[in-house]
């Protein structure tokens, strides 16, 4: 079938789009954003210390870590819509499975089973498409997708906490519904929607029929595409790979600023009763910070990088210095949030930009191992920061290294692929 474009009117990447919000508010939220509702009732049911079940999570994270290359290759050889749902139906069975569980073991295999599903969907998918789909509007609609796995927490977690509370072992009950919906609500995007590319529909990209100028952006370069084999030797792979660790350690910060408002129990109360709050207004900061860096992103990546890091500098200062004041602590943990949403916005349209599209899912796979790794450390890091001598402040200090070193690198990333590929 000869190509062709829609010069006004519906293109199908806005079906691939609908298609990528399915995936980010099911099965991603459902299995992450929401995970931490069932710690308490699963761990007092089986009267073992949260700490043995939320091993589970860990697993999660090991599991996506061991198998991004696997999926990283499958997708760029394989028909996504095979791909993307096998790891669909892995995410939906782990789910279900948590529901059957009667030992902690049976809880570490879901969790294996969980992070095999999960790492394509939460890492891979929305990128690998909306790069493949679009030329203009790369960062607004994977800024958007990414978006709904916090949308999708707001949604969720309150039907899940109904479902927990509606008998002795309703969390049984959520995780057999979560699973459910996972498979009902995702499966019909990707078997009957998700295309790989638009050459499978018969269709150029959406934006490729505009003028090269309206589509050019410091984000999208024209530069010669590298291969993974050889960008994995150069100095950005490894700059582009340790920022996504430590944006992902930074991210990781937001788990704690509860517990931080509520180390004002005794001096200001009312701080310490809003610690939900507090968690609710870094929550809206990185679903409006997603959409907002995606927007930034499509204009320039640099700008993109200086508003990301420095909304997290000024929210952390808010945060430490000023907490007395609500308005201000509530600004702070919404400006976090900001820079919370670059782990999953502003690292692969770094990757894209610095590398090219053509290898882009097997170079960021990649990349993104280093991101699961901390995942699965990070927490219990900041734990011992908390617990130690420096106690928050200190997290805040390491906060702002954290931030500094992530634009030091992103910048020397994109200085390595102007000299060397510009």
């Amino acid at each position: 079938m000869a190509q062709e474009t829609k010069k006004s009117g519906f293109h199908y990447a806005y079906a691939i789009v609908a298609a990528c919000i399915a995936i980010t508010c099911l099965p991603c939220a459902l299995v992450l954003s929401c995970a931490g509702i069932f710690f308490t009732p699963v761990s007092t049911f089986f009267g073992v210390p949260k700490a043995t079940f939320t091993l589970y999570f860990s697993i999660v994270n090991l599991a996506m870590m061991c198998t991004l290359p696997v999926w990283g290759k499958a997708l760029s050889k394989v028909d996504a819509r095979v791909t993307l749902s096998a790891a669909v139906v892995a995410a939906g069975v782990g789910l279900i499975g948590m529901s059957r569980c009667q030992e902690m073991w049976q809880f570490y295999v879901c969790g294996a089973v969980l992070g095999i599903g999960v790492a394509p969907l939460i890492i891979l998918s929305v990128p690998t498409l909306i790069n493949a789909w679009c030329v203009k509007k790369v960062g607004f609609f994977i800024g958007l997708c990414m978006a709904f796995t916090g949308i999708g927490g707001v949604i969720f977690n309150p039907v899940g906490t109904a479902l927990i509370n509606s008998g002795a072992e309703g969390w049984r009950t959520a995780y057999l519904v979560f699973g459910i919906i996972v498979l009902v609500g995702t499966l019909p995007f990707t078997l009957l929607v998700v295309r790989s590319r638009p050459a499978d529909k018969g269709l150029l990209p959406y934006g490729a029929d505009e003028a090269p100028e309206a589509c050019a952006n410091d984000a999208a370069t024209e530069v010669e595409d590298m291969p993974a084999s050889a960008a994995m030797k150069t100095s950005a792979f490894f700059m582009l790979a340790g920022f996504c660790g430590l944006i992902t350690l930074n991210q990781t910060i937001y788990q704690f600023l509860p517990s931080y408002a509520q180390s004002f129990a005794e001096t200001l109360p009312a701080v310490a009763a809003a610690s939900g709050v507090v968690a609710s207004a870094a929550m809206a900061g990185q679903a409006i910070g997603k959409v907002v860096l995606g927007v930034i992103n499509d204009k320039s990546v640099k700008l993109g990088i200086c508003v990301g890091v420095g909304a997290g500098i000024v929210g952390v200062t808010l945060m430490w210095l000023m907490p007395g004041v609500m308005a201000l602590l509530l600004a702070g943990a919404f400006l976090f949030g900001v820079v919370y949403a670059m782990t999953t916005v502003q690292t692969p349209l770094l990757v894209r930009t610095v590398f090219g599209s053509a290898d882009y899912t097997n170079i960021y796979s990649r990349v993104s191992m280093v991101g699961s790794f901390m995942a699965t450390v990070a927490a219990v890091f900041w734990g011992f920061v908390c617990d130690s001598a420096g106690g928050y402040p200190l997290m805040f200090i390491l906060g702002y290294v954290c931030m500094a070193a992530c634009a030091v690198l992103a910048f020397l990333s994109l200085s390595w692929m102007k000299k060397n590929r510009g």
